[in-house]
């Protein structure tokens, strides 16, 4: 075998990954001239996986994880939610439909409040088969609905965009290819969905859970909230100067505990110090965007 030979995979390997690079770099739009509302210099938004132990139960966890989901619905998202409601932010609760089963009235709680229901699909995944995808997330949305008395516009799943927007589903939550909202085409360069991305390093999880998707306790931490209590500061510290988007992603069963709660609400009141934070739902923020700055390019 020559070098050339050798080095053939490696090139081949190469160039397919610049044409993936470049084809997802197609996909997705950003917003020209984006701004905020008069007065505002940034949007922070608060969302809430309250998926509880279904997760748990679809990847097999061991009792004890499933025990720490049930902790989110019985004690953590009310703890949460308490703290919310006491600081008037409102947040967006990124919700399986199953979970109307589940804990009707910690959902009754938070519509009740003023929050924000959106769909996290029916049991925490995505059926192969359109037809069941179909019914899944027609199901949830049907449940989700049933709480709030209102049409369900945001998602954070990887649903079809195509039966999306024919169910009424306007933004999705679930990519971080960028720091400011932008537009995404399906991959057929059609279907544009409005996404509002997070970062993983505004996950509560990637903090505060061992055993988090079934990984070993090696690959896991359990940080002193000060310490996160920082990392999270300068991150949105960073964007305040930029004038960007925040994103932050918690889970009730991890954020729900009480020194965890505390954490956030002195992250918010120190937030509130600053002028221009602006403390929306998902909704409001895809509100504004589809209002003012409609996908750039056509594709219907």
């Amino acid at each position: 075998m020559t070098l050339a030979d050798s080095e053939a995979p490696v090139t081949d390997a190469f160039q397919d990954l610049v044409r993936i690079g470049r084809f997802q770099q197609s996909r997705r739009l950003p917003i020209p001239d984006f701004a905020y509302p008069e007065g505002v210099k940034l949007a922070v938004n608060f969302t809430l996986d309250f998926d509880a132990m279904l997760l748990r139960r679809l990847l097999n966890e061991p009792w004890g994880q499933k025990a720490k989901g049930e902790f989110g619905g019985r004690v953590g998202i009310w703890r949460i939610l308490d703290m919310f409601d006491s600081e008037a932010v409102k947040v967006t609760l990124f919700t399986p439909g199953r979970i109307r089963e589940l804990y009707p009235e910690a959902l009754k709680r938070a519509v009740d409040a003023g929050h924000e229901l959106a769909d996290h699909m029916w049991e925490h995944d995505v059926s192969a088969d359109p037809a069941v995808e179909e019914a899944h997330l027609s199901r949830a949305l049907a449940a989700l609905t049933e709480i709030s008395g209102i049409p369900v516009t945001g998602t954070r799943s990887s649903h079809t965009p195509a039966l999306l927007r024919a169910k009424g589903v306007v933004y999705n939550s679930f990519s971080s290819a960028s720091y400011m909202p932008f537009y995404e085409l399906d991959e057929n360069g059609r279907n544009p969905m409005l996404q509002l991305p997070f970062h993983y390093s505004l996950d509560d999880a990637m903090f505060f859970s061992f055993g988090w998707l079934d990984t070993p306790n090696a690959a896991q931490r359990v940080m002193d909230v000060d310490e996160v209590f920082e990392i999270w500061w300068e991150a949105f510290e960073q964007q305040y100067r930029q004038g960007g988007y925040v994103n932050f992603l918690l889970h009730p069963f991890v954020s729900g505990h009480a020194m965890r709660v505390d954490m956030l609400q002195r992250l918010i009141q120190r937030m509130k110090t600053l002028p221009g934070v602006w403390f929306p739902t998902c909704a409001e923020v895809a509100e504004h965007i589809l209002s003012n700055f409609p996908c750039p390019i056509v594709t219907e």
